[in-house]
């Protein structure tokens, strides 16, 4: 029997607020444990949560951003259940009148034509805590720092069919909101999370299989391995006889399986109610075209102008705007050096084999924007040759280096004196007699050898054309 995959996802994305949703405390990540903690994120008693406007105004930004209605009356919700990382029982979310609804992005469909991947609603909430597991000491510790950040939740139809399409979503997605600066999107640091629920079914059925929900994972990858193992586990059950169990799983990305946690919850179960301490939001018409009319210019967008305008290939153009970074870092390259070919293709080329083979997200990149292109520009001058040029990139991006200060003091700069040049070849041919009688015998391949002796002696600081301009004056 062939199987098809339903998937739907919901992706949470921690929003780039100073504060968090409902109270002063910082929203900065990497706080010592419970530092980042007040009475009103810690759930005392007594207290009452005052709404973080800025939470209001990136909603609607996503919103518009993804294709969404705004529901323009909407009100908050309380979702009630134990966890040891919630302290108040309760996390304040939206379930009845959420802020987005009824968006959309489009992926590429599995027959190469675009496809909408449709957007059921978009709702605001805050998150729990963390909880610490530490095995030497056989305890879980709890960091309330994450309590109270603010989060979009951003619930999908079931409308994916592969995990290409899941990936292609998640990345033109995190894409978005790093463009209109609502959340950095750094999964390392769980700014944003997915979670996918999974179901199979005969090819050519309309009826959903029983889903199960897939957490704890922290990358595109983990999210394409998870899809595979936990389709191929539900169609041998199936095919084996055996029912898939509706429930909550954990993925292991060390072991490469997915792990039972809970039954799945449905929404009858976390007795929701509307948020008494809370009154609802009026958002108007003005407010909405405020925040449409001051949208940047998104991927899509950019991507078009940088293939019509730049003359970009349409492969470049869709890595370079994945990432805000790697716009940003392209837009003050070309600023510099006023010729986007060349900033795209050192970007696409020695950039991204440094970015792999370190391992480093472009969000992680340590270096001064300004530096590729100066960099670039010593090439191009004649100041440095390209090979020097990628050894002072790497210098660049490892060590965040000036690139002239850099050339200047191990003095790598080009030789252009053609007396210095001159003197040196001539050296070269003194010492290499054999090699000079075999060119004049009419041996090409003496030539060649005669070059390299010379670029050697030269230590690579000269220019090749020039080497070779000279060797064959003085070799008549």
């Amino acid at each position: 029997m062939e199987w098809e995959i339903v998937m739907g996802l919901e992706v949470h994305t921690e929003l780039s607020t100073k504060t968090k949703i409902f109270c002063n405390c910082s929203t900065q990540f990497g706080g010592e444990p419970n530092t980042h903690v007040c009475e009103i994120c810690s759930g005392m008693p007594g207290t009452l949560p005052l709404l973080n406007e800025n939470v209001v105004r990136y909603a609607v930004r996503t919103g518009v951003a993804t294709n969404c209605e705004i529901t323009q009356y909407n009100k908050f919700d309380r979702k009630n259940y134990f966890y040891p990382d919630l302290p108040k029982a309760y996390q304040i979310s939206q379930l009845y009148l959420p802020i987005c609804r009824n968006g959309y992005i489009e992926v590429t469909g599995g027959d190469g034509s675009p496809k909408r991947i449709r957007i059921h609603e978009i709702h605001m909430e805050e998150d729990a805590g963390k909880l610490i597991h530490d095995e030497w000491e056989d305890c879980t510790m709890v960091d309330y720092n994450r309590c109270g950040v603010p989060l979009l939740e951003i619930v999908s139809e079931p409308d994916f069919r592969s995990a290409a399409e899941v990936i292609e979503y998640l990345e033109r997605l995190s894409a978005v909101l790093q463009y209109i600066g609502v959340s950095d999107c750094k999964m390392q640091e769980g700014s944003l999370r997915a979670d996918v629920n999974l179901s199979v079914r005969p090819k050519g059925s309309e009826k959903f299989g029983v889903r199960t929900e897939m957490k704890n994972m922290n990358s595109f990858k983990a999210i394409g391995r998870a899809i595979e193992y936990e389709a191929n586990r539900q169609i041998e059950l199936l095919e084996d006889g055996k029912e898939v169990v509706q429930e909550t799983r954990r993925w292991d990305d060390g072991k490469g399986v997915s792990v039972a946690m809970r039954s799945k919850e449905d929404a009858q179960d976390y007795k929701y109610f509307p948020e008494p301490d809370i009154p609802p939001i009026e958002i108007s018409d003005e407010y909405i075209e405020q925040i449409r009319n001051a949208m940047p210019e998104l991927p899509e967008a950019k991507k078009r102008r940088y293939i019509e305008e730049l003359g970009l290939p349409e492969y470049d153009t869709g890595i370079i705007t994945g990432s805000i970074y790697l716009v940003k870092l392209f837009e003050k390259t070309v600023e510099i050096t006023n010729n986007p070919k060349d900033s795209a293709n050192w970007i696409m080329g020695e950039l991204m084999k440094l970015l792999n083979d370190t391992q480093t997200l472009p969000e992680n990149m340590s270096f001064r924007e300004e530096s590729l292109g100066e960099l670039i520009n010593l090439v191009n001058s004649g100041k440095i040759n390209r090979g020097t040029g990628k050894k002072v990139l790497e210098k660049v991006f490892c060590d965040n280096v000036d690139p002239a200060k850099y050339v200047e003091e191990n003095n790598l700069a080009q030789v252009t004196d053609t007396g210095a040049i001159k003197a040196v070849i001539e050296e070269v041919i003194a010492n290499n007699e054999k090699s000079v009688n075999e060119y004049k015998g009419g041996k090409t391949q003496a030539f060649q050898y005669l070059i390299g002796q010379s670029m050697r002696a030269l230590r690579g600081k000269a220019p090749a054309a020039e080497v070779q301009k000279i060797l064959k004056e003085l070799l008549g």
